[in-house]
């Protein structure tokens, strides 16, 4: 799907590890912030925002060591992405938002929201794993890494990176597949620590402080987060969920138009004012 981008706005703004980079587009309803998957970035959100940027002011950001936010030289970790998230929302001189974060970014989300529970007025989690003991302790004993590739001299690496992440997506998306492996290229000496930072995060000992309505949302072929749907729901009273038909662990840039749904109709029913 292709949608106009020129009213697509980029800027940056400080924090307290350097430069954050951002995109938006929209001036009304509420600020809705997006947070990406490791190891894309905002860009992963190209086709969403102008569909969700028509009904409030939409905003994706590069998450601290992506895109082209800087990348601080100490490990990453969901708290110090939480960091960054924080340090955005003041630099844009936000007081209420709605938080949309897709895997990773779902994960960040959780943090933050459990922090400031004066600040995030909805949360969207898409594609999100529970992340307790039972999981960490499987990640470290049986998954081997997801994007970590050694680079070679003949470039075959770049085939490697391809053909791990193009194992989801259908044929005919060789363009966005194009994207995927550039955002992987900018971190590919430290891609994975983004799947660390997940696996290492105690969402069990956070989720609790989770206070506004949330969306679970998961495409129905996601084998590695649908699972985890009813631990959510379980754990979050006020949480309503969604499955997207037809798509797996992209479905923000497979089927951009169903999720932007998504993520309207949520917003929608939150019932806030324009900020």
């Amino acid at each position: 799907m292709t949608v106009p981008h020129q009213a697509i706005r980029k800027g940056y703004a400080d924090s307290r590890f350097g430069q954050l980079h951002y995109v938006e587009t929209g001036t009304g309803g509420p600020p809705v912030l997006m947070l990406h998957q490791t190891p894309r970035s905002s860009d992963e959100y190209r086709d969403v925002l102008p569909l969700v940027g028509a009904h409030t002011r939409a905003i994706a950001m590069d998450t601290v060591g992506f895109g082209a936010s800087v990348r601080p030289d100490e490990p990453m970790s969901i708290e110090r992405f939480a960091d960054g998230v924080e340090d955005l929302v003041s630099g844009l001189g936000l007081t209420e938002l709605v938080l949309v974060g897709h895997h990773t970014g779902g994960v960040i989300s959780v943090e933050v929201a459990a922090r400031r529970p004066d600040l995030v007025r909805g949360l969207v989690l898409s594609g999100t794993p529970y992340v307790d003991a039972a999981r960490r302790e499987q990640v470290s004993t049986s998954r081997p890494p997801i994007d970590l590739v050694t680079v070679a001299e003949d470039g075959s690496h770049l085939l490697e990176l391809w053909q791990r992440r193009g194992a989801f997506y259908p044929a005919g998306h060789a363009a966005v597949l194009n994207r995927v492996v550039l955002d992987a290229l900018r971190v590919i000496d430290r891609v994975e620590e983004g799947h660390q930072a997940v696996n290492h995060y105690r969402m069990e000992d956070r989720i609790g402080e989770v206070a506004c309505p949330v969306l679970v949302a998961c495409g129905e072929l996601d084998s590695f987060s649908l699972p985890d749907v009813p631990r959510f729901l379980k754990r979050l009273p006020q949480a309503t969920s969604t499955v997207l038909p037809d798509t797996g662990v992209p479905s923000v840039d497979h089927h951009p138009a169903a999720f932007a749904a998504a993520v309207n109709d949520f917003v929608g029913r939150l019932g806030i004012e324009g900020a």
